[in-house]
């Protein structure tokens, strides 16, 4: 009688792999064979000498696809045959789905050096690869050659697919062929196959794909990795730098580090809606804010709603007069009063925004209603983010 291996009571993977170690070489042929199954078999096929066939075989039939993929692939009304020429298309979409395999796994040391290991024996010609396309195989069939007298061919014959799962986790049902003349035939009935016009080698194509993916990348030096950081963090500045340019009546008033703050800042107020300048003090906080109102101002159609503290509105007046801003300046103290009968300004600049940093207060709720029934986007200006914690600088930010 046969023993049983059914992955509940008795496992297929450790009676393979005890076979393995006693076997110089062994052929194989699966319905469906996933790469990440390797990682359990892998090591033992170092054992073969890869010379004189003493190698391992790999045969995989069509893999399970959607009805519509198996018309358009094989003429099953028909004959169930495949036609010749239809071999390199079916061969390319088989192959597409190891590379969707590798795409869909989460990397892990293990699995990379079994993906390697697979390279390394294919290379070593310790393993060979094909696909049979002549019609639907899904047969599994293990067979292992052994230096025994008695059993000088082991087989392993049921529903075990090369999976992680098909040969030790989900219930499957497989016997083991001990029969030589039993043995002797399988082995015929693959040798068959293996020859067939219809099978072709995927040798080339899966170590291509595993050296172009993740198991395939090489180390990368830290400084590298450093660039490409700083490439992504800078990609807003470099495309604030190309988008906006400074007003004409601000190019001889603003210094370099001014401009470039005011590019980057108005790319960031037109693409998140809301911007804050965290300058120290006498750094030309007023001056940008300016130039960054006129941008909008001149190439938007916006008028401008300035919030600010009551003694910084003769500043603002000042500013308003010299650069010709379309703007409307009140003081915070009178937003309660002023705001819920306002027009809408598209654009609305907070000074000194730190002082709204409590969004408890009725001052804080009322400018913020104003900017989210307006839909306004935001410039803030504060020397000082935060006085005492992270929260002060988040209600500010809640603004945008």
């Amino acid at each position: 009688m046969p023993t049983i291996y059914d992955n509940i009571e008795k496992f297929l993977a450790p009676e393979l792999i005890e076979t393995l170690k006693e076997s110089y070489k062994a052929d194989f042929c699966v319905g469906f064979f996933n790469l990440f199954g390797w990682e359990l078999l892998g090591n033992y096929i170092d054992n073969f000498s890869g010379t004189n066939n003493e190698k391992c075989r790999l045969l995989i039939g069509i893999q399970s696809s959607p009805k519509e993929d198996l018309k358009k692939y094989r003429n099953i009304l028909d004959n169930n045959e495949i036609d010749q020429k239809e071999l390199p298309e079916l061969k390319k979409k088989i192959v597409q789905d190891f590379k969707t395999q590798l795409e869909l796994q989460i990397p892990s040391n293990k699995k990379e050096q079994a993906l390697n290991k697979l390279i390394e024996q294919i290379e070593n010609n310790k393993l060979d690869i094909k696909l049979y396309l002549e019609h639907s195989l899904h047969a599994k069939l293990y067979l292992l050659f052994t230096n025994s007298r008695k059993t000088p061919i082991v087989g392993y014959l049921g529903s075990s697919n090369l999976t992680f799962s098909g040969l030790q986790k989900q219930g499957e049902l497989n016997v083991d062929i001990l029969d030589q003349d039993a043995a002797t035939k399988l082995a015929t009935w693959f040798e068959e196959r293996w020859n067939s016009r219809f099978c072709l080698n995927i040798n080339k194509e899966l170590i291509e794909i595993i050296k172009n993916g993740w198991p395939g990348q090489k180390d990368i030096k830290p400084f590298h990795i450093y660039l490409k950081m700083a490439y992504h963090l800078s990609q807003e500045a470099r495309l604030g730098l190309a988008e906006f340019a400074i007003p004409k009546d601000f190019r001889n008033v603003l210094f370099d580090y001014q401009k470039v703050a005011v590019q980057i800042a108005s790319r960031y107020l037109n693409k998140r809606n809301g911007v804050i300048i965290g300058d120290v003090v006498g750094l030309g906080k007023t001056l940008m804010a300016t130039a960054i109102t006129r941008i909008f101002e001149d190439d938007h159609g916006f008028q401008t709603l300035i919030i600010c503290p009551v003694g910084l509105v003769h500043m603002w007046e000042d500013y308003k007069d010299s650069y010709g801003m379309r703007a409307k300046i009140i003081p915070s103290s009178k937003v309660i009063k002023e705001l819920k009968d306002l027009k809408r300004y598209k654009l609305v600049l907070i000074d000194e925004s730190h002082n709204l940093r409590n969004r408890e207060t009725k001052v804080y709720q009322a400018i913020r209603e104003y900017i989210q029934s307006n839909d306004s986007k935001v410039l803030l200006l504060t020397a000082t983010p935060y006085n005492k914690s992270f929260e002060d600088l988040a209600n500010q930010l809640r603004y945008l």
